[in-house]
């Protein structure tokens, strides 16, 4: 059985990416590393907006940032996000693991 810390920390996870827009971000984020800017740009979002999700999804673990001059770069937490192929990332919550196809 899952213990309870795990359990919720699971649960932070999820919710972080029960919004349609985070998982957008994800997906963008497989591909490489990008800043706030890239990212609005490449999901027609305002970079306030864009900014705030990853927040979320910051503070959850599922990302992780490291300054570069006057950009933060964006990447999937290697903790939690691996890639098996080319065709597929996963998504492990330490109890379970969800395959992301690539599109």
């Amino acid at each position: 059985m899952t213990d309870k810390k795990q359990a919720e920390d699971c649960a932070v996870m999820l919710q972080a990416l029960a919004e349609p827009n985070r998982i957008r971000i994800i997906e963008c984020l497989r591909t490489g590393s990008k800043n706030v800017t890239q990212l609005a740009k490449e999901l027609g979002v305002e970079i306030v907006n864009v900014s705030h999700h990853l927040g979320v999804l910051r503070t959850a673990g599922l990302v992780e940032d490291i300054k570069d001059g006057r950009f933060v770069i964006y990447s999937l937490h290697p903790k939690v996000f691996h890639n098996d192929s080319s065709k597929a990332t996963y998504l492990d919550l330490g109890w379970c693991r969800v395959e992301i196809p690539h599109n």
